[in-house]
């Protein structure tokens, strides 16, 4: 059996562009959450989201003739695809290409650009429509970029599962080597997607918080959460099959062991609980994972009403005592949920994680919720060997991922 390692992360959330100065934030507890400056947001009951102020396409190769082609999710994409092949080491060229494949999710794609040009339409007529639109804007292009700015020649594709998709990508990626089709994997997750459409579109289906504290806003697991606060960015991981990371001395940060994926069949935004479970227990079956095992879960924990009292109730159905002995953390508080993109940005803060040994906190936790009643590491980063780590998601559609990944020993 193939076995698969974590050996390259990239990483680009509100709270800063780069792994280490994202992570280092997430550990103390900040939060990327702030009033929106991208647009008006006079007329909206939502003031507040996680942008990003610090990136520029430009110094990851993108060149400004470009930019026009290449939406805000596929530049986070293609960003943090080269700064997880740096990390790792790992050099594409004409002797390895096709067997290094992608795959970068994204929930919405390139929002911003169909919106502008529908803008444009309206306005000027359609002969001005831009004859990039569709190939700016289309899901699939993060992953096709990302191959072209990298050269990887493998399996290529783009899931698009909702806010489930950036985990269903780590999981096929991890199932991908497994198979013998590629020997290295690029995947992970990228949305750009804090819009006047879209942030108002989730704002009428009264799924996001309006806390007029935007540091306050995304509460994770509380009694008084109100909504989810929406997030940008990218987490891309280089996977890889064991030997082959071997063979070129390559850091490992850890090892993918398991993967679940399943759907409630139920309702399109409303979970339910045995789907989210049979996800769990799917990823441990694969894994051959003891219950007791496991340490931490990295939880999709979005602050929304139906999903934290949905997951945490699937967590102690799967779970039973030990759901109360592991710890639980949702890592929202501090980018925002990222949709499409949150499950790349999860899988680089369990491997991180599990590699120094801290589990980030759940920011913002200050009154409980009784139904949520789980450990959920509240404010503060607590320092404990993981020698088996879960992260989750769970998307609009009912569809549910899970991955398990453990400490590497040889």
């Amino acid at each position: 059996m193939r076995r698969v390692v974590v050996t390259g992360l990239g990483l680009i959330t509100a709270l800063g562009t780069g792994l280490e100065k994202s992570w280092t934030a997430i550990k103390e507890g900040k939060t990327g959450v702030k009033k929106i400056e991208s647009f008006d947001t006079s007329d909206s009951s939502v003031k507040c989201a996680a942008e990003i102020r610090d990136f520029s396409p430009l110094e990851f190769g993108i060149e400004k003739k470009e930019l026009k082609k290449v939406a805000r999710n596929t530049q986070f994409a293609i960003a943090a695809a080269k700064m997880a092949i740096e990390d790792s080491g790992l050099i594409i060229d004409e002797k390895n290409a096709e067997k290094v494949g992608v795959i970068v999710s994204s929930g919405i794609g390139g929002i911003e650009v169909f919106e502008k040009q529908y803008e444009s339409m309206l306005n000027k007529g359609v002969r001005r429509i831009s004859p990039f639109t569709i190939p700016a804007m289309i899901a699939n292009m993060a992953a096709g970029n990302v191959a072209i700015y990298t050269g990887a020649k493998g399996p290529n594709k783009s899931v698009v599962t909702a806010c489930a998709a950036g985990t269903h990508s780590i999981g096929d990626a991890f199932e991908i080597i497994k198979l013998g089709k590629a020997d290295s994997m690029i995947a992970g997750g990228a949305e750009g997607c804090i819009t006047k459409f879209a942030l108002n579109s989730f704002a009428n289906m009264k799924a996001l918080s309006t806390n007029p504290d935007p540091e306050k806003a995304s509460r994770p697991f509380t009694i008084d959460r109100d909504g989810f606060v929406m997030g940008e960015g990218s987490g891309i991981l280089i996977l890889e099959e064991l030997e082959s990371a071997k063979k070129r001395g390559a850091k490992i940060y850890a090892e993918v062991v398991g993967y679940g994926e399943t759907c409630d069949a139920h309702h399109i935004t409303a979970p339910v609980v045995e789907g989210a479970a049979r996800a769990f227990r799917m990823a441990l079956n694969e894994a051959n994972i003891k219950l007791e095992e496991v340490d931490y879960i990295n939880a999709h924990g979005t602050s929304t009403g139906l999903n934290d009292k949905n997951e945490s109730a699937a967590i102690k159905e799967v779970f039973g005592q030990h759901a109360y002995e592991l710890n639980v953390s949702s890592t929202k508080g501090a980018t925002g949920h990222v949709l499409g993109g949150a499950g790349g940005i999860e899988g680089v803060i369990l491997a991180k994680s599990i590699e120094e040994g801290i589990i980030p906190p759940t920011a913002n936790y200050e009154n409980s919720d009784p139904e949520c009643d789980l450990n959920y590491t509240p404010n503060k980063a607590e320092e404990k060997e993981i020698n088996v780590g879960m992260s989750s998601s769970l998307g609009f559609g009912g569809h549910n991922a899970v991955i398990v990944m453990r400490k590497y020993k040889d």
